[in-house]
């Protein structure tokens, strides 16, 4: 007998490759989910986290109340007066005082209809005060120094926007319907 004759080997399965495709489908739609959900919780976070913004009366008031901290320094607290009142006046009107010399933003706000004319004067005369003091050193006593703090303090409050009541703004609403069109009969 012939030892070197081997049997017939059995057929060897050849896989079709659809087994690595459902693989990588797989592990491609878990890559996408986990970048889509971090993409969600990232957006998110961004948008919980902004605060409204601060109006501009109610941050010129609390600029004026940490003002009085130096009112023993009577230029140091001048100039924070000053300069708050002028940011305010900028931020709320949109009008260009802190880039201004007095003179000149006094000439521009005369021929504007931002303030009364009493408030105009008011702010005149609070304005060249507070340049006395920044600019002839002149040092004024504390009672002088809060009277320009209750100017700047008063400024602020008379021309802070009012809150519109629900019956004023049915009014206006109601101003604001459509108009009539005259229709052919």
């Amino acid at each position: 007998m012939i030892e070197d004759i081997r049997d017939i080997k059995p057929p060897i399965e050849i896989s079709d490759g659809s087994g690595w495709i459902w693989l990588a489908s797989i592990i491609l739609a878990i890559v996408v989910g986990a970048l889509l959900l971090w993409r969600l919780l990232r957006n998110r976070k961004t948008n919980i986290g902004l605060p409204p913004p601060v109006p501009a009366h109610v941050r010129a008031k609390q600029k004026l109340a940490a003002a009085l901290a130096l009112i023993s320094q009577p230029k140091p607290f001048v100039i924070a007066v000053s300069d708050t009142a002028r940011a305010y006046l900028e931020e709320r009107f949109n009008f260009h005082a802190p880039e201004r010399t007095t003179e000149e933003f006094l000439r521009e706000l005369g021929g504007t209809k931002l303030l009364l004319p009493e408030q105009k004067e008011s702010l005149g005369g609070f304005l060249a005060s507070c340049d006395l003091v920044k600019f002839a050193k002149y040092e004024p006593g504390e009672t002088e120094l809060r009277e320009l703090y209750s100017s700047a303090l008063r400024l602020v409050e008379e021309t802070e926007p009012q809150p519109i009541s629900k019956s004023e703004s049915q009014i206006s609403n109601a101003g604001e319907s459509e108009p009539i069109v005259n229709r052919p009969s």
